[in-house]
């Protein structure tokens, strides 16, 4: 499991450091101390897992989240108790309140692993492909549907909003989970909250200042993010 630590105290940086030197399975791969720094540190190397201090130069490990184009798994690390409601509305794996013993540390990475190893079994095989059926509810209105029919996935918190035909229902499970079983051939993360299906693009603009812009076949104009701008554009070969 690949690890960022996210932290402004040196001293807290180094003992979280040596307690991750003992644990199996885990590779610190950067620590950053600012919001900034760590945004970009964490796009370039895309870990499993960061250990996130709440009160940061530049702004809070909240902020940072909101930042972030793909979000790892995350442990909050830190002396304040207050936010501890607020770090699992960001779907937060933990909440280690400092100073932190290596028993609770262990205990918080082998969730993070556990939800890893499930993800990679539900990627592996699970997968779904474009004529799986989905079963949609929303108050007393049901759809059976097949996975080719949604035009487009749209993360709204820890729900995500389904788009076929002309409705919007609401799915009971956070965008990544989805992603990890959605056909790639088909589907495509064009940005932190929307999974478009390629079939429905309309058309792709290039404005002026080189921002592409992405309208689906419902009128939806979508902009890819700035990492996925590039795959985006291998992906569709242009």
């Amino acid at each position: 499991m690949r690890v960022v630590i996210v932290e402004d105290s040196r001293l807290a940086r180094l003992e979280l450091c040596e307690q991750l030197s003992q644990l199996p399975n885990v590779t610190l791969v950067g620590q950053a101390d600012t919001v900034e720094s760590a945004t970009a540190l964490i796009d370039e190397v895309q870990p499993d897992l960061i250990l996130l201090d709440i009160d940061l130069p530049g702004g809070t490990g909240f902020d940072l989240l909101e930042q972030l184009e793909v979000l790892p798994k995350v442990v909050f690390t830190t002396a304040f108790d207050e936010f501890a409601v607020r770090s699992f509305e960001v779907d937060a794996l933990d909440y280690l309140l400092k100073p932190i013993t290596l028993p609770r540390l262990t205990k918080a990475l082998a969730k993070a692993e556990a939800q890893l190893a499930a993800q990679e079994a539900v990627t592996t095989e699970s997968r779904l492909h474009g004529d799986s059926q989905l079963f949609l509810k929303e108050g007393e209105q049901c759809w059976l549907i097949r996975l080719k029919q949604v035009q487009l996935f749209e993360s709204v918190g820890n729900y995500t909003r389904v788009y076929f035909d002309q409705h919007k229902p609401m799915l009971n499970k956070a965008i990544s989970h989805i992603e990890a079983r959605l056909p790639e051939a088909e589907f495509f993360r064009i940005n932190r909250s929307e999974i478009i299906n390629l079939a429905f693009i309309d058309d792709i603009e290039v404005p002026l200042n080189g921002q592409w812009q992405v309208r689906m076949q419902n009128g939806r104009i979508l902009v890819p993010s700035r990492r996925q701008a590039q795959a985006f554009r291998q992906r569709l070969s242009l």
